[in-house]
Protein backbone atom coordinates (compact mmCIF):
# COMPACT_ATOMS: atom_id res chain seq x y z
CA UNK A 1 0.00 0.00 0.00
CA UNK A 2 1.62 3.63 -1.14
CA UNK A 3 2.11 6.26 1.10
CA UNK A 4 0.41 9.00 0.24
CA UNK A 5 0.80 12.86 0.89
CA UNK A 6 -2.39 15.01 1.99
CA UNK A 7 -2.08 18.37 3.63
CA UNK A 8 1.01 18.35 6.20
CA UNK A 9 0.85 13.86 6.94
CA UNK A 10 1.92 11.41 5.15
CA UNK A 11 -0.83 8.49 5.36
CA UNK A 12 -1.70 4.96 4.14
CA UNK A 13 -3.21 5.71 0.87
CA UNK A 14 -6.82 3.84 1.94
CA UNK A 15 -6.47 6.54 4.58
CA UNK A 16 -6.28 9.93 2.86
CA UNK A 17 -9.44 11.94 3.05
CA UNK A 18 -10.14 15.16 1.11
CA UNK A 19 -13.72 17.16 2.09
CA UNK A 20 -16.49 16.56 -0.60
CA UNK A 21 -16.89 20.35 -0.91
CA UNK A 22 -12.99 20.52 -2.10
CA UNK A 23 -13.09 22.99 -4.95
CA UNK A 24 -11.20 20.76 -6.92
CA UNK A 25 -14.38 18.16 -6.85
CA UNK A 26 -17.02 20.64 -6.93
CA UNK A 27 -15.50 23.05 -9.56
CA UNK A 28 -12.14 21.08 -10.89
CA UNK A 29 -11.00 24.59 -9.26
CA UNK A 30 -6.88 22.76 -8.78
CA UNK A 31 -3.77 22.83 -10.60
CA UNK A 32 -1.28 19.81 -10.81
CA UNK A 33 2.05 18.80 -11.59
CA UNK A 34 3.75 15.48 -12.44
CA UNK A 35 7.69 15.19 -11.94
CA UNK A 36 9.14 12.35 -13.15
CA UNK A 37 11.64 9.73 -11.00
CA UNK A 38 14.64 8.26 -12.43
CA UNK A 39 16.46 6.15 -11.01
CA UNK A 40 15.39 7.37 -7.90
CA UNK A 41 15.97 10.97 -8.86
CA UNK A 42 13.37 13.68 -9.50
CA UNK A 43 13.50 15.07 -13.46
CA UNK A 44 13.12 18.84 -14.12
CA UNK A 45 12.29 19.38 -10.64
CA UNK A 46 12.61 23.37 -10.28
CA UNK A 47 11.13 23.70 -13.97
CA UNK A 48 8.13 21.97 -12.51
CA UNK A 49 7.60 24.16 -9.42
CA UNK A 50 8.26 27.13 -11.30
CA UNK A 51 5.22 26.05 -13.91
CA UNK A 52 3.45 25.68 -10.70
CA UNK A 53 3.99 28.67 -8.93
CA UNK A 54 2.97 30.54 -12.39
CA UNK A 55 -0.39 28.31 -12.68
CA UNK A 56 -1.41 29.37 -8.86
CA UNK A 57 -0.39 32.86 -9.57
CA UNK A 58 -2.65 33.12 -12.67
CA UNK A 59 -5.52 31.41 -10.45
CA UNK A 60 -4.57 33.76 -7.68
CA UNK A 61 -4.19 30.93 -5.33
CA UNK A 62 -2.48 30.65 -2.37
CA UNK A 63 0.85 28.60 -2.93
CA UNK A 64 0.70 25.88 0.14
CA UNK A 65 4.24 25.76 0.92
CA UNK A 66 7.36 26.89 -0.20
CA UNK A 67 9.82 25.23 -3.09
CA UNK A 68 11.64 23.67 -0.87
CA UNK A 69 9.15 22.13 1.48
CA UNK A 70 7.98 20.68 -1.97
CA UNK A 71 10.80 19.25 -2.84
CA UNK A 72 11.19 17.67 0.94
CA UNK A 73 7.67 16.10 0.06
CA UNK A 74 8.70 14.93 -3.06
CA UNK A 75 11.74 13.14 -2.25
CA UNK A 76 10.37 11.76 1.31
CA UNK A 77 7.16 10.57 -1.11
CA UNK A 78 10.29 8.55 -3.11
CA UNK A 79 11.77 7.54 -0.24
CA UNK A 80 8.57 6.00 1.72
CA UNK A 81 7.49 4.24 -1.58
CA UNK A 82 10.79 3.03 -2.66
CA UNK A 83 10.16 4.24 -6.09
CA UNK A 84 13.17 3.87 -8.67
CA UNK A 85 11.43 4.88 -11.85
CA UNK A 86 7.70 6.39 -11.58
CA UNK A 87 5.68 9.40 -11.26
CA UNK A 88 5.13 11.81 -8.38
CA UNK A 89 1.76 13.33 -8.82
CA UNK A 90 1.15 17.09 -6.85
CA UNK A 91 -2.42 18.59 -6.52
CA UNK A 92 -3.15 21.80 -5.28
CA UNK A 93 -6.57 23.11 -5.05
CA UNK A 94 -8.57 26.18 -3.39
CA UNK A 95 -9.44 23.79 -0.88
CA UNK A 96 -12.88 23.88 0.99
CA UNK A 97 -15.06 26.92 2.77
CA UNK A 98 -17.44 24.46 3.80
CA UNK A 99 -19.82 24.70 1.46
CA UNK A 100 -20.45 24.81 -1.91
CA UNK A 101 -20.70 28.09 -3.77
CA UNK A 102 -19.01 30.29 -7.26
CA UNK A 103 -17.57 32.92 -5.33
CA UNK A 104 -13.92 31.89 -4.48
CA UNK A 105 -13.83 31.64 -0.36
CA UNK A 106 -11.48 33.88 1.24
CA UNK A 107 -7.78 32.59 0.76
CA UNK A 108 -6.84 34.22 4.68
CA UNK A 109 -9.67 31.22 6.36
CA UNK A 110 -9.71 28.74 3.82
CA UNK A 111 -6.42 26.59 3.18
CA UNK A 112 -5.47 25.20 0.03
CA UNK A 113 -5.46 21.69 -0.30
CA UNK A 114 -2.11 20.10 -1.32
CA UNK A 115 -2.15 16.42 -2.14
CA UNK A 116 1.34 14.40 -3.48
CA UNK A 117 0.84 10.73 -4.46
CA UNK A 118 3.85 8.00 -6.58
CA UNK A 119 2.82 6.26 -9.31
CA UNK A 120 5.84 3.14 -9.64
CA UNK A 121 6.76 2.52 -13.30
CA UNK A 122 9.67 -0.01 -13.38
CA UNK A 123 11.52 1.04 -16.56
CA UNK A 124 9.89 4.33 -17.85
CA UNK A 125 12.82 5.35 -19.93
CA UNK A 126 12.74 2.53 -21.40
CA UNK A 127 9.17 2.07 -23.34
CA UNK A 128 8.61 -0.41 -25.98
CA UNK A 129 6.89 2.57 -27.75
CA UNK A 130 9.61 4.77 -28.38
CA UNK A 131 11.30 1.88 -30.88
CA UNK A 132 8.09 1.67 -32.93
CA UNK A 133 6.38 5.38 -32.36
CA UNK A 134 2.67 6.13 -31.73
CA UNK A 135 -0.26 6.78 -33.98
CA UNK A 136 -2.31 9.90 -33.06
CA UNK A 137 -5.93 11.49 -34.68
CA UNK A 138 -6.61 14.55 -34.78
CA UNK A 139 -10.01 16.66 -33.04
CA UNK A 140 -11.20 19.68 -32.93
CA UNK A 141 -9.73 21.56 -29.91
CA UNK A 142 -13.07 22.72 -27.99
CA UNK A 143 -11.24 23.23 -24.25
CA UNK A 144 -11.01 26.71 -22.60
CA UNK A 145 -9.12 29.44 -23.79
CA UNK A 146 -6.11 29.23 -21.09
CA UNK A 147 -4.38 25.64 -21.48
CA UNK A 148 -1.14 27.76 -20.38
CA UNK A 149 -2.49 27.01 -16.80
CA UNK A 150 -1.71 23.33 -16.09
CA UNK A 151 -5.21 22.85 -14.40
CA UNK A 152 -7.33 19.73 -13.45
CA UNK A 153 -9.71 20.37 -15.77
CA UNK A 154 -8.84 16.87 -18.31
CA UNK A 155 -12.56 15.80 -19.14
CA UNK A 156 -11.79 16.52 -23.06
CA UNK A 157 -8.09 15.39 -23.28
CA UNK A 158 -9.38 11.85 -21.32
CA UNK A 159 -12.43 11.55 -23.72
CA UNK A 160 -9.38 12.51 -26.73
CA UNK A 161 -7.76 9.42 -25.70
CA UNK A 162 -10.30 7.45 -25.30
CA UNK A 163 -11.59 8.72 -29.15
CA UNK A 164 -7.94 7.45 -30.34
CA UNK A 165 -8.26 4.04 -28.48
CA UNK A 166 -11.59 3.64 -30.36
CA UNK A 167 -9.84 4.44 -33.36
CA UNK A 168 -7.33 2.19 -32.56
CA UNK A 169 -4.17 4.91 -32.11
CA UNK A 170 -2.73 5.88 -29.30
CA UNK A 171 -3.12 9.52 -28.61
CA UNK A 172 -4.81 12.90 -30.40
CA UNK A 173 -3.90 15.91 -31.61
CA UNK A 174 -5.74 18.94 -31.01
CA UNK A 175 -6.56 21.49 -33.88
CA UNK A 176 -7.94 25.00 -34.12
CA UNK A 177 -8.40 27.05 -36.80
CA UNK A 178 -6.61 24.91 -39.11
CA UNK A 179 -3.65 24.81 -36.92
CA UNK A 180 -2.19 21.61 -34.61
CA UNK A 181 -2.36 22.94 -30.78
CA UNK A 182 -0.53 20.14 -29.03
CA UNK A 183 -1.46 16.30 -27.93
CA UNK A 184 -3.93 15.47 -25.06
CA UNK A 185 -1.19 15.46 -22.44
CA UNK A 186 1.83 16.89 -24.96
CA UNK A 187 3.30 18.77 -26.63
CA UNK A 188 3.56 18.36 -30.74
CA UNK A 189 6.08 18.96 -33.45
CA UNK A 190 6.94 17.87 -36.55
CA UNK A 191 10.34 17.81 -38.17
CA UNK A 192 10.88 18.96 -41.97
CA UNK A 193 13.59 19.53 -44.15
CA UNK A 194 15.79 19.86 -40.95
CA UNK A 195 14.11 21.87 -38.94
CA UNK A 196 12.13 21.20 -36.02
CA UNK A 197 9.05 22.93 -35.52
CA UNK A 198 6.51 23.61 -32.73
CA UNK A 199 3.66 26.00 -31.95
CA UNK A 200 4.93 29.36 -30.37
CA UNK A 201 4.39 29.28 -26.50
CA UNK A 202 1.02 31.43 -25.91
CA UNK A 203 -2.33 30.66 -23.72
CA UNK A 204 -3.16 28.40 -26.40
CA UNK A 205 -0.42 25.61 -25.44
CA UNK A 206 0.66 24.02 -22.26
CA UNK A 207 4.21 25.12 -21.61
CA UNK A 208 5.98 22.00 -21.88
CA UNK A 209 8.61 21.92 -19.15
CA UNK A 210 9.91 18.86 -21.27
CA UNK A 211 9.17 21.11 -24.41
CA UNK A 212 11.80 24.03 -22.73
CA UNK A 213 14.18 21.44 -21.90
CA UNK A 214 14.09 19.47 -25.45
CA UNK A 215 14.36 22.95 -27.41
CA UNK A 216 17.43 24.23 -25.47
CA UNK A 217 19.04 20.93 -25.65
CA UNK A 218 18.58 20.78 -29.55
CA UNK A 219 19.63 24.45 -30.10
CA UNK A 220 22.39 23.54 -27.85
CA UNK A 221 22.96 20.06 -31.02
CA UNK A 222 23.11 22.61 -33.62
CA UNK A 223 19.59 21.68 -34.63
CA UNK A 224 17.06 24.50 -36.10
CA UNK A 225 13.92 25.08 -34.25
CA UNK A 226 11.25 26.69 -35.51
CA UNK A 227 8.40 28.11 -33.56
CA UNK A 228 5.13 28.14 -35.13
CA UNK A 229 2.09 26.41 -36.11
CA UNK A 230 1.61 24.06 -38.45
CA UNK A 231 -1.53 21.86 -39.60
CA UNK A 232 -2.55 18.51 -40.02
CA UNK A 233 -1.71 18.33 -43.78
CA UNK A 234 1.90 19.76 -43.48
CA UNK A 235 2.07 17.16 -40.52
CA UNK A 236 1.19 14.45 -42.88
CA UNK A 237 3.40 15.20 -45.41
CA UNK A 238 6.68 16.03 -42.52
CA UNK A 239 9.43 13.73 -42.50
CA UNK A 240 8.74 12.99 -38.78
CA UNK A 241 6.69 14.04 -35.72
CA UNK A 242 7.19 13.54 -32.15
CA UNK A 243 5.76 14.57 -29.06
CA UNK A 244 7.40 15.51 -25.43
CA UNK A 245 5.91 15.52 -22.07
CA UNK A 246 7.37 14.70 -18.55
CA UNK A 247 5.95 10.98 -18.42
CA UNK A 248 7.42 10.55 -22.02
CA UNK A 249 10.36 12.28 -22.63
CA UNK A 250 10.56 12.45 -26.39
CA UNK A 251 7.75 10.15 -28.21
CA UNK A 252 8.05 9.60 -31.92
CA UNK A 253 4.75 9.74 -33.61
CA UNK A 254 4.92 7.89 -36.83
CA UNK A 255 0.92 8.20 -38.30
CA UNK A 256 -1.65 10.75 -37.75
CA UNK A 257 -5.13 10.41 -39.23
CA UNK A 258 -4.34 7.29 -40.80
CA UNK A 259 -1.11 8.90 -42.76
CA UNK A 260 1.82 7.69 -42.36
CA UNK A 261 4.24 10.50 -41.09
CA UNK A 262 7.78 10.06 -43.32
CA UNK A 263 8.70 6.24 -43.55
CA UNK A 264 6.48 5.74 -41.01
CA UNK A 265 8.67 4.57 -38.56
CA UNK A 266 10.50 7.01 -35.90
CA UNK A 267 12.86 8.90 -37.14
CA UNK A 268 16.51 10.10 -36.30
CA UNK A 269 15.55 13.41 -34.89
CA UNK A 270 13.57 11.96 -32.37
CA UNK A 271 15.63 9.28 -31.38
CA UNK A 272 18.77 11.98 -30.97
CA UNK A 273 16.57 14.28 -29.06
CA UNK A 274 15.09 11.16 -26.65
CA UNK A 275 18.80 9.98 -25.94
CA UNK A 276 20.06 13.91 -25.10
CA UNK A 277 16.99 14.69 -22.73
CA UNK A 278 17.63 11.62 -21.06
CA UNK A 279 21.51 11.45 -20.78
CA UNK A 280 21.18 15.70 -19.98
CA UNK A 281 18.09 15.43 -17.62
CA UNK A 282 19.43 12.40 -15.19
CA UNK A 283 23.10 14.66 -14.97
CA UNK A 284 20.10 17.53 -13.32
CA UNK A 285 18.31 15.33 -11.51
CA UNK A 286 17.36 15.62 -7.77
Amino acid sequence: MRTVYVNGEYLPESEAKVSIFDRAFLMADGVYEVTSVLGGKLIDFDGHAKRLARSLNELDMKAPCTEDELLAIHRELVARNEITDGLVYLQVTRGSAGDRDFAFPDPETTEPTLVLFTQNKPGLAESPAAKTGIKVISLEDIRWGRRDIKTVQLLYPSMAKMAAKKAGCDDAWFVEDGKVTEGSSNNAYIVKGGKIITRELSHDILHGITRAAVLRFAKEAQMVVEERSFTVEEAQQADEAFVTSASSFVMPVVELDGAKIGAGTPGPVAARLREIYLEESMKMAV
